[in-house]
């Protein structure tokens, strides 16, 4: 069993925004899994699916952003996962934009949702997706531009990144670490 959580913030106003990416791409794997019934349990939208025989639980936590970490907790409680079982889907700044690696453990870099599960599990070690989505322009706050929609070209290459993301979220699954590493990180 595998829990996937997608970082982001609920409500309608954040929906297509770059630090929502952790959660359009568990819902692009709820698609591709066939998860389809969603339901509030330990402060998290679950829904579960399988993937070639691997049971599946995705879940977006639904306290915001900066305090993920409880969420995460009580739901890996809920199904007696452990780090080894958990991946977490997050938009990363210092990647360029549209593109996605993979790893396990590391800091949190300043990001907010990563911190905040690091603080409740008390480990680091676990399974990243990182979704990159580059830098601010010129001298536009961090906070402003996470919590903006992508526009033009920006905007399909932010698709890009949650489609991969996603994908590379099941290669883990499939493949490992190694594996997904060497066709992800290296593009």
């Amino acid at each position: 069993m595998y829990l996937i959580v997608g970082l982001g913030n609920p409500g309608s106003e954040y929906e297509k925004t770059r630090h929502n990416a952790g959660f359009l791409a568990v819902d692009e794997i709820a698609e591709s899994i066939g998860a389809r019934y969603w339901k509030i349990e330990g402060g998290a939208l679950t829904a579960k699916g399988s993937h070639r025989g691997c049971d599946i639980v995705l879940a977006k936590p639904q306290s915001y952003m900066n305090t993920s970490g409880g969420p995460v907790k009580q739901v890996m409680a809920a199904y007696k996962a452990t780090p080894d079982q958990l991946i977490v889907i997050h938009d990363e700044l210092d990647i360029p934009a549209g593109t996605v690696k993979v790893k396990r453990g590391g800091g949190h870099a300043g990001h907010n949702g990563l911190r905040s599960i690091c603080d409740k599990l008390q480990t680091r070690d676990w399974l990243r997706v990182r979704c990159g989505i580059g830098r601010p322009p010129g001298r536009m706050p961090v906070s402003d531009f996470v919590l903006s929609e992508p526009r033009r070209d920006a905007a399909d290459e932010f698709a890009e990144a949650v489609h991969q993301a996603a994908r590379a979220a099941l290669s883990l699954i499939d493949e490992g670490l190694e594996k997904t590493q060497r066709e992800f990180n290296g593009k």
